[in-house]
């Protein structure tokens, strides 16, 4: 019985993976073949809307941005996996483990906010 059931998954997957493999390779294929490839003119300027560049368009933003960016990730990922652990709290029997195991998961996001805060990731100057 088990045996049918893993060879029925790694069946599905096998088809999965070639069909995307397959699919993706036709679509670049076919796209090198009828893609129409111009890169001249205004193709090659920042902007096609006609204005002129006044300054340079590489601009450099403070590294703290995306850490506060990341911040803000895995706090949102950690709401993310306590909704759906508090709606299946009610269908088990022991829940002193899942309890003690969501105050653990929330125990390393709040060092992980501690480290943050201590090593200036959450203050802009």
């Amino acid at each position: 019985m088990l045996d049918t059931q893993f060879s029925q998954l790694m069946l599905f997957t096998t088809v999965g993976f070639l069909l995307g493999a397959t699919l993706l390779t036709l679509s670049i294929t076919i796209q090198r073949i009828f893609g129409i490839n111009s890169p001249k003119g205004a193709k090659t300027q920042p902007y096609e809307c006609g204005m002129n560049v006044v300054h340079d368009t590489k601009i450099q933003y403070d590294v703290k941005y995306y850490l506060y960016a990341l911040m803000f990730i895995v706090f949102d990922v950690e709401f993310v996996f306590l909704v759906p652990w508090a709606s299946v709290l009610d269908y088990f029997t022991n829940k002193t483990i899942l309890i003690v195991e969501a105050f653990i998961f929330v125990f390393v996001l709040v060092l992980g906010l501690y480290y943050a805060w201590t090593k200036g990731v959450l203050e802009f100057d």
